[in-house]
C-alpha cells in the first residue's frame, strides 16, 4: 500500500518535451513560444483567425452563403439566434484558442528580462503583446464579458476592462518599437510599427470615448499605408478558408455579389471592390469567393490601409466635423486598385449623397462593410453603428453576441448567463 499511494504521487514527465519552466526560462524557449503565437493565431481550421473569427463573423453578418448541411457548426450560425449553442465547434475555437493565445503571450511578457540583447527582448515583448491584444480584443467583440486573469475559476471583466487591458498591452510597448528591427528569429510579415498603431487605432474606435476617438484618429493617422503587414501563409501551413471552404465545394461561399448588405447599402456595379473579394467567374447559382482567401499560400492582412482611412472618418463624423469625413471617404471611393497596398480600390465618383451626420455615418458603414469584407470585424460594426439587431426587422445580424461554451461554464462557476441572442 505504502508503495503504492508513493507511485499515486509522482510526476511521469514525458522525457522527450521541455517543460513549461524550462521553456519559459530560455532564449531560445521563449523565441519558440513567441513564434508559436503566431502560429496557433493564423494557421489551421482550429486557430481563431484563421478560420473560426472570420466564419463566424461572416455567418453571423450575412457575409457568407448557406454551408453544406453536413457542416453543423456552421449552419448553427448561419441559421443564428438560439440555433447557435454552446457545444458550437467554431465558437468554442474562438473562446478557447484566445484564452491561450492570452496566456502564452502573457508568460513571454511576465519572462520577457530572460532576453538580454535589446534588439532581440524588444521584438519579442512587441510580438507578444500584439498577440495578447489581439486575444483579448477579439474575443470582446463577440463575447459580452471576458476573463484577463487565466487563473482557476476566473472573474469575468466588462467591456471597458478588456479594452482598457488591450490598449494599455499595446501602449506599452511604444518605448520598444524603435529597437524592435532586425531580429530575424521571429516570423516574418509583421511591421511592429504599424501594426501596434493600426490596433491602437481600432481598439481605440471601439472603446469609444471623446477622447478614445481622438486616440484613434491619432494612431491611424500614423500607420505608413503603403506598407503592409500580414499573417502569412504556405503550401504547408495553408490559408484554411482557401483549403477548406473556397477551393472546395463542401463548406461554404461568400453569398453573393451584394456582399450581403441589404439594398440601401450594396455595392454600385462598378466598384471594384467586388470582384477582388468576388471571384468575377462567379454567377448567381455559383458564387466562388476570391481576395485573401484565393489560394492556400494567400497572406491575410492584419489591418487594411482602408481600415485606417475609415477610422479617421467616422471619428470626424461623430465629432460632427462633416466636411472633413466626407473627405476621407472620398479617399475610400476614390482609391485604385493601384494605390492600395493590398490591391483593395473601388475606383468610383466622390460621395454626393446628404452630408448630415446620419448619411455620412451610414455611408462610412458602408464602406467599412465592402471595403473591409470577411476582415472579423462586422459584427462589432453592427452594433457600434446600430444597425437593426436579431429579432427586428431587416436585421443585419443574426445574434448579438455568442453564448459561452460548455467548456467554461463547466469549469469555471463565475461564467455569466448567455446573452438571450
Amino acid at each position: 500500500m505504502s508503495l503504492f499511494l508513493t507511485s499515486c504521487d509522482e510526476e511521469f514527465l514525458d522525457p522527450t518535451r521541455a517543460s513549461e519552466v524550462d521553456v519559459f526560462s530560455s532564449r531560445d524557449g521563449l523565441v519558440g513560444v513567441a513564434n508559436g503565437l503566431q502560429s496557433r493565431f493564423s494557421v489551421g481550421r482550429q486557430s481563431p483567425f484563421g478560420y473560426a473569427i472570420i466564419t463566424a463573423n461572416g455567418f453571423t453578418t450575412n457575409e457568407l452563403g448557406a454551408p453544406q448541411g453536413g457542416n453543423a457548426d456552421e449552419v448553427a450560425l448561419f441559421a443564428g439566434s438560439g440555433e447557435v449553442l454552446p457545444v458550437n465547434g467554431v465558437v468554442s475555437t474562438i473562446w478557447a484558442q484566445s484564452l491561450i493565445l492570452n496566456s502564452e503571450a502573457q508568460k513571454v511578457i511576465n519572462n520577457i528580462d530572460r532576453i538580454s540583447l535589446p534588439v532581440e527582448k524588444a521584438s519579442i515583448l512587441v510580438h507578444a503583446s500584439i498577440f495578447k491584444a489581439l486575444a483579448l480584443g477579439n474575443l470582446i467583440q463577440f463575447f459580452e464579458r471576458v476573463p484577463i486573469s487565466t487563473e482557476k475559476n476566473a472573474v469575468f471583466n466588462s467591456r471597458a476592462e478588456v479594452l482598457a487591458v488591450v490598449i494599455k498591452t499595446l501602449e506599452d510597448t511604444k518605448t520598444l518599437l524603435p529597437s524592435a528591427t532586425g531580429f530575424s528569429g521571429l516570423v516574418g510579415n509583421l511591421n511592429y510599427t504599424n501594426t501596434v498603431n493600426a490596433l491602437l487605432a481600432r481598439f481605440y474606435l471601439m472603446s469609444g470615448s471623446p477622447s478614445d476617438l481622438d486616440k484613434a484618429f491619432e494612431h491611424a493617422t500614423l500607420v505608413n499605408l503603403s506598407i503592409r503587414s500580414s499573417f502569412p501563409f504556405d503550401a504547408v501551413n495553408q490559408n484554411s478558408i482557401a483549403a477548406t471552404a473556397f477551393l472546395v465545394a463542401n463548406n461554404y461561399q461568400p453569398i453573393g455579389r451584394t456582399l450581403g448588405l441589404p439594398a440601401a447599402l450594396q455595392p454600385a456595379t462598378a466598384d471594384g471592390r467586388i470582384n477582388f473579394y468576388i471571384n468575377p467567374i462567379s454567377t448567381s447559382s455559383a458564387v466562388k469567393g476570391a481576395g485573401f482567401w484565393s489560394s492556400v499560400g494567400s497572406s491575410v492582412p492584419v489591418y487594411l490601409p482602408g481600415e485606417m482611412i475609415l477610422i479617421r472618418a467616422e471619428v470626424l463624423a461623430r465629432k460632427n466635423q462633416l466636411p472633413q469625413a466626407i473627405i476621407e471617404i472620398n479617399r475610400i471611393l476614390q482609391k485604385t486598385v493601384a494605390s492600395d497596398a493590398w490591391g483593395v480600390g473601388a475606383n468610383l465618383p466622390a460621395y454626393s449623397g446628404a452630408a448630415d451626420q446620419a448619411s455620412v455615418l451610414t455611408e462610412i458603414y458602408r464602406n467599412r462593410c465592402i471595403e473591409l469584407f470577411m476582415s472579423g470585424l462586422k459584427l462589432e460594426d453592427t452594433r457600434r453603428f446600430n444597425r437593426p439587431a436579431s429579432g427586428t426587422v431587416g436585421a443585419e445580424r443574426n445574434r448579438n453576441w455568442y453564448p459561452y461554451p460548455d467548456s467554461e461554464r463547466f469549469n469555471n462557476t463565475n461564467t455569466p448567463a448567455d446573452s438571450a441572442n
